[in-house]
């Protein structure tokens, strides 16, 4: 891409409160899963602008949360809302060089950046003993697919698969499922709403890169609103075998 769409990438997401879908609810449950205590060390691996910083802090009161993001506007969004809180530390930095040690690892919606497999073979040495990894990411939910959809993911991330898939991914990295959970609507539109009102003011776009953003975003909310019952993410609690 160039560096005019990132520039108008960056317009649409500048601010927004967070870059995915999810809810508090899901680190909850996560977790509650993984076992993490409460004094646990947490990774936020691709951070965004620091959305889910709150809700780790919660299920680790008395622990510490590192949160990264390769963009550094994200990075000092995220600053801005938590530098104030001695438990956190917010880095510019590659989510595929963290050294841990890390009781949870959490990454919503960036680990197919790093391709399933080869991100928690990764973050393997990470991890602290008995340590976790939670990750969503996009998956079919029914075989049936509907065109408009599969247009769209043929498109944006063609290595798409379903539940099945994922844990065979997860396994293939030496890993095992803990769990698995669907993410709600509300935390769909915990993303898209925000992002509703974002284009609404930006349109109709006063450069081509900025209509293209708007019109992909526009694009992705309608095609998940239309079939939500078809795709969503799926949330996974894993920890490597033997640890």
């Amino acid at each position: 891409m160039s560096d005019a769409y990132w520039e108008a990438f960056f317009t649409l997401h500048r601010d927004l409160p967070r870059e995915g879908p999810g809810e508090p609810a899901d680190i909850a449950w996560a977790a509650g899963v993984a076992g993490t205590p409460g004094t646990g060390r947490i990774c936020d691996a691709a951070c965004g602008p620091g959305a889910d910083i709150a809700a780790l802090r919660r299920v680790a009161p008395d622990g510490q949360v590192t949160a990264l993001d390769k963009y550094p506007h994200f990075t000092a969004q995220a600053q801005a809302l938590h530098g104030d809180d001695p438990a956190v530390t917010i880095t510019t930095g590659n989510m595929g060089q963290i050294t841990g040690p890390f009781d949870l690892i959490w990454c919503a919606g960036a680990l197919y950046f790093l391709g399933i497999t080869a991100g928690l073979k990764t973050w393997r040495a990470a991890l602290a003993p008995g340590g976790a990894v939670a990750f969503s990411e996009p998956c079919w939910f029914t075989d049936a697919r509907p065109q408009q959809a599969a247009d769209l993911w043929a498109e944006e991330y063609p290595a798409m698969t379903d539940a099945a898939g994922i844990d065979a991914q997860v396994q293939a990295a030496g890993y095992t499922t803990l769990g698995t959970r669907k993410l709600s609507a509300a935390a769909w539109e915990n993303y898209y709403g925000p992002m509703d009102k974002r284009i609404a003011a930006l349109s109709p776009g006063d450069t081509p890169e900025l209509q293209q953003v708007l019109a992909e975003a526009r694009r992705e909310a309608d095609v998940w609103r239309a079939h939500p019952e078809s795709f969503g993410y799926l949330l996974s609690v894993v920890r490597p075998d033997g640890i």
